[in-house]
């Protein structure tokens, strides 16, 4: 099933330059240095990391794009697919785990109408309902195990999470 993704397809713009130039000259020494910055700034405009935007990044580092490509599939925070909207990841590790985190995701899905049993969770973790404006992903701890369970919106994070709370906070 194919959703509709909110955020734009990856395009270069002055704007775009000037802030990665502006990063590169940060790291005078080795601009190899500036890959992670450079990929948040991608994600941060358009959601996620394609292979358009691999390409721009090797190209702005003087990089093959195996090594951009090997950072983010190194670092879970960067994501390769389009999330929706609303991107929920839910907390999994063990105090959330007994805290219902696997019954808030299920909860979650029923409510935004989102399919995870079709879902290849090792090849894309994150589940996009079909109108695009919500997305799920297990995460690994996400630090606060005595208020479990917890979550991230987004940036945002909540404890003591129920989908009530995730409704209100995806509004």
């Amino acid at each position: 099933m194919t959703s509709v993704s909110p955020f734009p397809p990856f395009t270069t713009s002055p704007e775009l330059e000037a802030e990665a130039d502006k990063r590169i000259s940060h790291y005078s020494e080795s601009k190899r240095s500036a890959v992670l910055p450079l990929l948040h700034i991608v994600q941060h405009k358009f959601g996620f990391i394609s292979p358009e935007s691999i390409d721009w990044v090797a190209k702005k580092l003087d990089l093959e794009p195996i090594k951009i490509l090997e950072v983010v599939t190194f670092y879970p925070g960067f994501r390769q697919y389009a999330p929706g909207k609303y991107h929920i990841r839910v907390c999994r590790t063990l105090s959330c785990a007994l805290g219902g985190s696997a019954e808030l995701m299920e909860d979650l899905c029923k409510e935004f109408g989102i399919d995870r049993e079709s879902a290849d969770p090792h090849h894309h973790p994150i589940c996009v309902s079909p109108c695009g404006k919500y997305s799920v992903e297990f995460a690994e701890c996400l630090a606060s195990c005595g208020t479990a369970p917890v979550c991230l919106v987004n940036d945002d994070f909540y404890e003591a999470v129920d989908v009530e709370m995730m409704k209100k906070a995806c509004k």
